[in-house]
């Protein structure tokens, strides 16, 4: 009798389900992003980002064993500096508030946890972009590119000597992989790993993240993030990555961008991440605060959603939570 094929069959209980799903989400699989700033006394709120704080350095070592414990595979460090300048100088000083807080995990943690460290310089200049301003012949300011890459080498060899298991360029410069590998393994860091933020996309959805960190950014970093509009373009990024030596290739923002994750999952033979940014948090947030959405069920419908899409690492600021929930 018609139907013959009855898919429904494999949908009718719980335990079917679990059964027969094709992705998983587990703990292991989830980083958290972390931030830590000077001159606070106490965790400080980000307004835009419901219950995810600036850190102090004691709060941080407390926030860190929480995850730890909850199962997490790694805590992703960015640092809010008290003071800033053109190049960034607080990025490879081994008494910033960075370098200072990863030594502090390193220190307490060891390898029990996977240590990594936001590789850019945005957060330490007073321009807020990622790079070296420079000055062109027309009068015009511009990213210098190479003379950017010097001080990723120099902001890399800083994060690695303090600790870091993995380092994330993420300024999106020509040839980040490549300088900063090399400059690691002739300073004898050839076990610390690259996860190249390689088709990182000049998208709308960080504007919380920047008031995470302070930014004072204007403008925008349309000439060194990737178009909206592109998608070949990535993995033109993605392949160059690869060949400099990246161990891991992200995309970010995730969710807006499947179609391009699954691709570059298609064509990388090492790890793919990929990064549910402050925008994609914060929106779920507001829905769920207006009782438009359940928040629960959203959160692991989107987490679910981008690793079935290819990535086998997700950085996202429910880590922790989701870690503790996944494990009960």
């Amino acid at each position: 009798m018609f139907p013959d094929h009855r898919p429904r069959r494999l949908r009718t209980t719980p335990a079917m389900r679990r059964l027969v799903a094709e992705t998983s989400l587990e703990p292991r699989q989830l980083v958290l992003p972390m931030f830590v700033a000077d001159d606070i006394s106490a965790p400080r709120p980000i307004s835009s980002l419901p219950g995810v704080v600036q850190h102090t350095q004691e709060s941080l070592l407390v926030a860190a064993a929480e995850a730890i414990e909850a199962g997490v595979g790694g805590l992703m460090l960015f640092g809010v500096p008290g003071h800033r300048d053109a190049v960034g100088s607080g990025a490879d000083d081994p008494d910033g508030v960075l370098n200072q807080a990863l030594a502090s995990l390193r220190a307490e943690f060891g390898d029990d946890t996977v240590l990594m460290a936001d590789t850019c310089l945005d957060e330490f200049t007073d321009h807020g972009h990622c790079g070296v301003l420079s000055v062109d012949a027309n009068g015009r300011q511009r990213i210098d590119n190479d003379a950017t890459l010097q001080r990723y080498v120099d902001m890399a060899l800083a994060q690695a000597e303090a600790g870091a298991h993995v380092l994330g360029p993420s300024g999106m410069m020509d040839g980040q992989v490549g300088a900063i590998r090399a400059a690691l393994d002739a300073a004898g860091f050839r076990h610390t790993s690259i996860l190249a933020y390689s088709a990182k996309y000049a998208s709308a959805l960080y504007g919380p993240f920047r008031e995470a960190v302070g930014s004072t950014l204007t403008g925008d970093r349309k000439t060194y993030q990737q178009d909206a509009a592109n998608r070949r373009e990535s993995i033109r990024e993605v392949s160059l990555d690869l060949a400099e030596g990246a161990d891991m290739v992200m995309v970010k923002p995730a969710s807006l961008y499947l179609d391009v994750l699954r691709e570059v999952a298609d064509i990388s033979d090492v790890p793919v991440a990929a990064y549910q940014v402050s925008g994609e948090y914060a929106m779920i947030c507001a829905a769920a605060e207006k009782g438009w959405i359940d928040k629960d069920a959203m959160i692991l419908e989107s987490l679910t959603s981008i690793r079935r899409a290819g990535a086998d690492i997700v950085l996202t600021y429910w880590a922790a939570e989701v870690a503790a929930r996944l494990s009960r």
